[in-house]
């Protein structure tokens, strides 16, 4: 009997991993990768400003999932094949050791991307893992009456393959997925996911490289909302907390062409009567200070300077003769910033796509159509997308394992 032919499509973390599960778990079939461009594992390289932050430390996997605003429920019992957990073991056992930083981020001990890429690499060539780049496929099409597949290349040519997994990322446009067969659900209209907004008309824009560490940041008129470190840029904003926002609110503000209101709480353990409270008791005991230069939330001082400003307090105010309206000015600006965004800027490398390949019409624990027999899908192609901390690549990994450990049963 010949051996079984697996072909993967897309040479990223995802398509990778799912060519290295394969080799190993059917050690009799022939396992080629094929990369659009003249290189592999690209966003791998780049990640987490060329470190790679591969997983995060979120060992419980009910937690873990909370983490995805599409692909939560899919996720749960993929991670029971392959979690962060086992992420951790498998680099390790590899001579690739991890670390954990403060926010629960994970990245190789070294420092750099190339040791996972690396480790993928060598691991790849040891398996005989055939890599073949500048290598893209227009179509593919199942051959009638057998199970295996017909992949047309770029160059006209053909390919013949048993198995097929998709791992080609995510696309920003519904006409690169076409070549692709039907599946049993619509693919889901991608949008972009993680991104920053643009506030060309903010009055904070010279306060650009000013960073808070705790705010919480809403889209009016929705139920959107996130909390955490919140970066102004020389465009709008920035930072873990908007890239969070973007990411669980991206199909609403798709829909409203990036062009919406956003309103920031400065001071996010305080609403707006508890800080007018809080103001007035700090007024009470500093009463002689200037307002302008005794910050009494611990905000950066450039920030606190622009909001007393912005409330109409002079200069030379002190905290006891600061009168009512200008005080509630201040209060309204801590609480309840509202900037017009008027669009987005996507997040350096950690661009991901909302949207996909649906996981409905996949088997939940194999990831292979339903369809189409012989054709299995892993990493962003698929409607999964986590936010930034290492919850894509651990995607990847996982929907990557799942695929390649199912893709040779006969």
């Amino acid at each position: 009997m010949s051996s079984l032919s697996i072909v993967v499509i897309g040479g990223g973390a995802a398509g990778f991993f799912g060519a290295i599960t394969a080799a190993e778990t059917f050690p009799d079939a022939t396992v080629t990768i094929l990369e659009k461009t003249r290189t592999v594992l690209n966003k791998v390289r780049i990640s987490g400003g060329g470190r790679c932050n591969v997983t995060h430390a979120c060992f419980d996997n009910r937690q873990l999932t909370k983490h995805y605003p599409r692909g939560e429920k899919p996720l749960r019992p993929l991670l029971n094949q392959f979690d962060a957990m086992a992420t951790v073991r498998w680099f390790e056992s590899r001579g690739v050791a991890l670390k954990t930083e403060a926010d629960g981020r994970m990245f190789p001990e070294t420092n750099t991307s190339e040791t996972i890429v690396d480790c993928l690499l060598n691991t790849a060539r040891r398996l005989g893992i055939e890599i073949r780049t500048s290598c893209g496929v227009s179509a593919l099409v199942q051959q009638p009456g057998h199970p295996g597949w017909q992949l047309t290349l770029l160059d006209g040519s053909l390919l013949m393959a048993d198995r097929v997994l998709v791992a080609t990322g995510g696309y920003p446009q519904l006409p690169s997925y076409h070549w692709l067969p039907d599946q049993a659900e619509p693919l889901q209209s991608p949008v972009p996911s993680l991104f920053t907004f643009h506030v060309p008309s903010s009055p904070f824009l010279s306060l650009a490289g000013v960073s808070v560490p705790d705010a919480a940041v809403y889209v009016v008129n929705t139920k959107q909302e996130q909390r955490g470190p919140l970066l102004i840029t020389h465009w709008g904003f920035s930072g873990p907390a908007i890239l969070r926002l973007s990411a669980w609110a991206a199909r609403e503000l798709a829909n409203v062409d990036y062009r919406f209101t956003l309103r920031v709480n400065w001071v996010p353990v305080y609403n707006d009567s508890t800080l007018r409270a809080a103001l007035q008791e700090f007024r009470q005991q500093n009463g002689r200070k200037l307002v302008s230069s005794q910050n009494p939330f611990g905000l950066p001082s450039r920030l606190w300077q622009m909001m007393v400003q912005e409330a109409g307090v002079v200069d030379d105010q002190r905290w006891a003769d600061l009168p009512a309206k200008p005080l509630n000015r201040l209060a309204d600006r801590l609480t309840n910033s509202q900037f017009q965004v008027t669009g987005k800027s996507t997040f350096k490398e950690e661009f991901v796509t909302c949207g996909g390949i649906s996981l409905g019409g996949l088997h939940p624990q194999t990831l292979e159509s339903k369809t189409q027999p012989g054709l299995f899908f892993a990493g962003e192609v698929l409607d999964i997308d986590g936010i930034t901390g290492g919850f894509n690549f651990q995607s990847a990994w996982t929907t990557g394992y799942a695929a390649g450990s199912h893709i040779g049963q006969r």
